[in-house]
This record gives structure tokens, C-alpha cells and sequence, in this order.
């Protein structure tokens, strides 16, 4: 790992430095992290559990929030374990292949979270606007295709992001990272050559997963409001928007985070998973 006036080439290993400018204080900041570790490894386990053990909830809207609450569990045990480490324990290095691995894991599952919402939604647009045709649409193998679908797209799409980092960039002005976890951008920032094309695919990439998910939610769900507020009978127009007025939260905070993210990678990993065992309230059957 030679360095020749201050640049290195191709570390071996990366330290990250937590968060700029509060080190003293991160063994406290540690605290909190845990304890939402904690509550979202138990509320998801806890839904898994009940959405298996429960013949009534193998319906597509509850196997969708099954995967979100999987994927939550996946990405917080990605990112939160090495971050208490550097708060806690002092271990802030990480190899460079093995940052990489988790840079695709983070993204991988950040887009599968954006397609499963994207899913929900579109669940529940059919559920409301075409209630006797849901069933057919929505069949097992549709969800099945849908499940698949929403994992390869992201983990495809990251694989370009890795091949650019490791094969193009070669030299590096310094091996200190200002995360807590590894991301395309914190890496493509330590690099002294031309970036401009990660810069591009990471931004398209984005755009392919996040963007277009967010503009067909957002579409999706003026639909439903339409519909709703066109149903005749109050009781019907409640009943309705109960299937779907508790996912709104979870998207707004989802995709505030997301977007933030491409303005400002966040040092602190705040990309952090929502509990979805809340979701389970009030979820009442529309058809």
C-alpha cells in the first residue's frame, strides 16, 4: 500500500471515524442506537412470528409487510452492530473488499424497502379501486414474482457501483471514512481521480429504485383518495382509508431519509428501520 504525497493506493483497510466532531461523546450516542436496535429486532421478530403462525394473515398486504419487516431486520444488523463497535469498543476499521460487500448489502436492502412499499401500495390500490378483481390480480405467483422482482432489481443494480469503485478508482487522498458504515458516495469521496461517472450511475441507480418507486406510490395513492372520498356510505370511505392511512407514516419517513441521502450522505447511518408492528393495527378487510 504504497503513499506517495499523501495519496494511497488501493488501501487494504478503511477507518471509519463515526461522527465528525462529537467523538468524545459517541460511546453516549451508542445508547440510544442500541435500544431502537433492540425494539426493531423484537416488534419485527414479534411480526414475522405472528404473520407465519397465523393462516388468516397469508394475504398478500401481510406477506409484503412480512418482507419489509425482514428487510428492516437485515439492514439494521448490517449497519448497527459495527457501528457500536466504533462507539463502543474502538473498532473502527474494516477491510476495504469487505466495505464494498457491505456498501451492496446497505443499498441492496434500502431498495428492497423502497420496492416493497412501492408493492403495498399498489396492493392496496387494487384492494380499493378493483375489490372484486383483487384477488385474481394479487394471486400467490404474482406476489412471488413481485418478491423476486423487488430483490434483484437493487442488488443488480448496486453490482456496477462496486465493479466502478474497484476496478477505476486507484488512488485515495486519505483512508478515513466520516461514517459509521460503508456507502457509495463515502467512498467515491475519498477517491482523488475522476469520479464523475460513479457520481452518474450512483445518481441514476437511485433514481431507477427510489425515484420512480416514489412517483408511482404517490400515484397510487391519489388514486385511493379519490376513490375513497367518492365512496358513498362514511362507513365505507373509513373502513377504506384504514387499509392504507397507516402506511403513509412509514413511506414520508422512508423516502424523507432517502432523499436527504442523496443530498447529504448522513454520517451517522440514519437510515434506520421503522418498527412496522404498528401496521398490524386496524388493518381491516376491505373486500
Amino acid at each position: 500500500m504504497p503513499i506517495t504525497n499523501g495519496t494511497v493506493f488501493m488501501p487494504s483497510v478503511l477507518t471509519f471515524i463515526g461522527i465528525p466532531g462529537l467523538e468524545t461523546i459517541q460511546c453516549w450516542i451508542g445508547i440510544p442506537f442500541c435500544a431502537m436496535y433492540i425494539i426493531a429486532l423484537a416488534g419485527n421478530f414479534l411480526l414475522l412470528i405472528i404473520i407465519k403462525t397465523e393462516p388468516s394473515l397469508h394475504e398478500p398486504m401481510y406477506i409484503f409487510l412480512a418482507m419489509l419487516g425482514a428487510t428492516d431486520i437485515a439492514l439494521s444488523t448490517n449497519i448497527v452492530p459495527k457501528m457500536l463497535g466504533i462507539f463502543w469498543f474502538h473498532l473502527p476499521e474494516i477491510y476495504f473488499d469487505v466495505c464494498l460487500f457491505q456498501m451492496w448489502l446497505v443499498h441492496t436492502f434500502q431498495g428492497i424497502e423502497s420496492g416493497v412499499l412501492l408493492a403495498m401500495a399498489l396492493d392496496r390500490y387494487v384492494a380499493i379501486c378493483y375489490p372484486l378483481r383483487h384477488a385474481t390480480i394479487f394471486n400467490r405467483q404474482l406476489v412471488t414474482h413481485i418478491a423476486v422482482g423487488v430483490t434483484l432489481r437493487p442488488a443488480i443494480l448496486v453490482i456496477p457501483c462496486l465493479l466502478l469503485i474497484k476496478c477505476c478508482l486507484k488512488f485515495y487522498r486519505t483512508k478515513l471514512i466520516s461514517h459509521t458504515y460503508c456507502e457509495h458516495m463515502a467512498l467515491v469521496k475519498l477517491a482523488t481521480e475522476d469520479v464523475s461517472i460513479n457520481k452518474f450511475y450512483g445518481l441514476l441507480g437511485a433514481f431507477i429504485v427510489g425515484g420512480l418507486d416514489f412517483i408511482l406510490i404517490i400515484l397510487s395513492y391519489v388514486q385511493i383518495f379519490i376513490t375513497v372520498f367518492h365512496l358513498p356510505q362514511k362507513e365505507a370511505r373509513l373502513k377504506a382509508f384504514n387499509t392504507c392511512a397507516l402506511n403513509v407514516p412509514h413511506i414520508c419517513v422512508f423516502f424523507h431519509t432517502y432523499i436527504y441521502y442523496l443530498i447529504q450522505p448522513l454520517p451517522t447511518g440514519s437510515i434506520f428501520p421503522q418498527p412496522p408492528c404498528v401496521w398490524g393495527e386496524n388493518k381491516t378487510h376491505l373486500r
